[in-house]
């Protein structure tokens, strides 16, 4: 029997660490949060794209009764992106959430499994590399790439 096994280079900042730039994502994240409409989890997550223009584009998380109708931050932030700026690649993605009583979550907040395959499907069109921030106020993860959070992920190679 052979084994496999994967690696995943993660550094953990602190906002003070960080450069302008990405401070200045880290609070577009923050405050896209505001926007979330959650009535029903309460859970509000916010995204924010800086494209290789230099363009920041922002999104939240929006609930739907019909739970399978609302739409995740990273996605509405990456849709919005890929379709009002086609020719500018994704560099790098924030993301943060705050809780039910309204307070940012110490711990980063991880992607669901369909925004990581979204957010792959990104990378994949601009063919090159995401670099994701994911905001806790006791830290900040920097990840270099989409398949960090994806490892054995699903992409165009495995339909030949």
């Amino acid at each position: 029997m052979k084994g496999l096994n994967i690696h995943i280079d993660i550094r953990i900042l602190q906002y003070e660490e960080l450069d302008a730039t990405d401070r200045e994502l880290i609070d577009a994240a923050r405050e896209a949060t505001f926007r979330s409409y959650s009535p029903y989890s309460h859970f509000s997550v916010g995204a924010a794209a800086r494209l290789a223009d230099g363009t920041i584009v922002c999104g939240s998380n929006q609930e739907n009764a019909a739970y399978p109708s609302g739409l995740c931050a990273e996605r509405t932030t990456l849709f919005y992106a890929n379709s009002r700026y086609p020719d500018q690649a994704v560099k790098t993605l924030a993301i943060a959430a705050r809780n039910e009583r309204g307070e940012f979550l110490e711990s980063p907040i991880p992607p669901c499994g369909a925004c990581r395959q979204v957010m792959l499907e990104t990378e994949t069109r601009y063919n090159q590399a995401m670099r994701i921030l994911l905001y806790g106020s006791n830290g900040i993860y920097e990840v270099k790439k989409v398949g960090d959070l994806l490892p054995l992920s699903f992409d165009a190679s495995a339909m030949q």
